[in-house]
């Protein structure tokens, strides 16, 4: 029950988490002009965010408890 409990905070903390890095305010700091890793920054910071929050979740599911 408790294990399960924590998994639901952790699970809604990374929802928050995905909410403020695809929100307008951080999502126009990278709309700009330039190229990182040969895409425009708005793009890499969309791929590599998504890519950190697949992983967390991961994570956070895939935990075995002792």
């Amino acid at each position: 029950m408790i294990r399960t409990r924590l998994v639901a905070q952790r699970l809604a903390f990374l929802f928050l988490l995905g909410c403020f890095f695809f929100n307008y305010p951080l999502l126009s700091i990278f709309n700009q002009g330039g190229s990182l890793f040969g895409m425009p920054p708005l793009y890499a910071w969309l791929m590599g965010s998504w890519l950190v929050l697949i992983a967390l979740l991961a994570l956070v599911v895939e935990r075995k408890h002792d």
